[in-house]
């Protein structure tokens, strides 16, 4: 007799079905059983943010949810920024002109951080901008171009 529960849910528009132990974390049936490595576990104790996806539009730390409370959400990971046919999010396009990137281990978690700020906040302070991405550990950058990128793709938007 298999312990697993099989839960549906939406991830990055797509309605999924996954089999599931009980203790399995949100992010390891995302990276596992979905095969959407693009979040990262890092500390896996919701420390760090590069876990970062959107649940039901509230970024959450997938390190800290239980797969099975996932049951009939939306799930929008990093690879459910980029439009269907390949096209980066303009967070993805300005992080790339910026430089906002370095060794990319905690980028996706903050892209989606981003998102959810830009969707709630077309056009953030710098401060907002600050807060919102305030759970996301960068351990390459001062943060600057980070910031910066964000405030560019929340322009464009403004275009």
């Amino acid at each position: 007799m298999s312990d697993r529960k099989v839960i549906a849910l939406t991830v990055n528009g797509e309605q999924r079905e996954l089999a599931l132990a009980p203790n399995r974390s949100l992010l390891d049936a995302l990276r596992t059983e979905a095969g959407l490595t693009g979040t990262k576990k890092g500390c896996d104790v919701g420390e760090c943010g590069s876990c970062t996806i959107l649940m039901n539009g509230k970024p959450v730390n997938a390190c800290l949810v239980l797969a099975l409370e996932a049951e009939g959400a939306e799930i929008i990971t990093v690879e459910g920024l980029q439009a269907p046919d390949g096209t980066p999010h303009r967070l993805q396009e300005c992080f790339m002109r910026c430089g906002a990137a370095q060794c990319g281990f905690c980028t996706p978690g903050i892209l989606v951080a981003a998102k959810a700020l830009l969707g709630e906040t077309p056009r953030p302070t710098t401060d907002q901008i600050r807060f919102a991405i305030a759970g996301n550990i960068c351990r390459c950058t001062g943060y600057t171009k980070i910031i910066d990128a964000i405030a560019m793709a929340s322009a464009e938007v403004q275009r």
